[in-house]
């Protein structure tokens, strides 16, 4: 039986999901969780064989998650599930160590053999996704997309700085820097850019 931890804010999608999936003699969900940090606590306590998550999630997204997931040395493996097409992410995704990386319009039998060959040791990727993931390199670092993330969101550089224990000098050089690499006007419009290349 292979034990899935579904992960997703939304709870119809999260309650599809689980129903889906139960329908499949060889897979039993074990735990569903309405944000990252409750994965990621449930899948420490109980380590199922996949951890299938959103991206966008309260508390942890699902890319935080993986990488957590990989620098603690869990055993369970990630298959992401969102709406997000943009190669950015699935490239971000792969380097947290992701598995899997299918969009929510997936037919449900898809989902099943992606979660089978996940667990069998595999890899299940979008296959018009793949084909783009390496097309274009996201230029920022770990540190510029934390501060223009929270930019983008109106975040004051006092806050910003605050929250991430810098000086508002050194987010003003980071946002700075992320402007200057995308070729943005200002930090709103570096924001969107970055969002929509899938590299916030």
């Amino acid at each position: 039986m292979i034990r899935v931890l579904i992960a997703e804010d939304q709870a119809l999608v999260l309650g599809a999901l689980a129903a889906l999936l139960e329908l499949e003699e060889d897979i039993s969900v074990v735990a569903q969780c309405a944000d990252g940090q409750a994965a990621l606590e449930q899948t420490l306590e109980i380590i199922p064989d996949i951890v299938l998550t959103d991206i966008e999630m309260p508390q942890m997204t699902g890319l935080e998650l993986a990488l957590e997931l990989k620098k603690r040395g869990v055993s369970a493996k990630v298959v992401i599930v969102t709406t997000f097409a943009r190669s950015g992410f699935l490239r971000r995704a792969l380097e947290a160590g992701v598995s899997g990386y299918l969009l929510k319009d997936t037919r449900a039998a898809d989902l099943a053999d992606a979660v089978r060959r996940v667990h069998a040791g595999g890899r299940a990727i979008d296959p018009n996704l793949a084909m783009d993931a390496w097309s274009e390199a996201d230029p920022l670092t770990d540190r510029e997309r934390q501060v223009l993330r929270l930019a983008g969101l109106g975040v004051p550089n006092s806050e910003i700085a605050g929250q991430l224990g810098l000086s508002e000098g050194t987010v003003r050089n980071y946002l700075s820097e992320a402007i200057s690499k995308l070729g943005a006007s200002n930090r709103i419009d570096a924001s969107r850019i970055a969002r929509d290349k899938g590299w916030l």
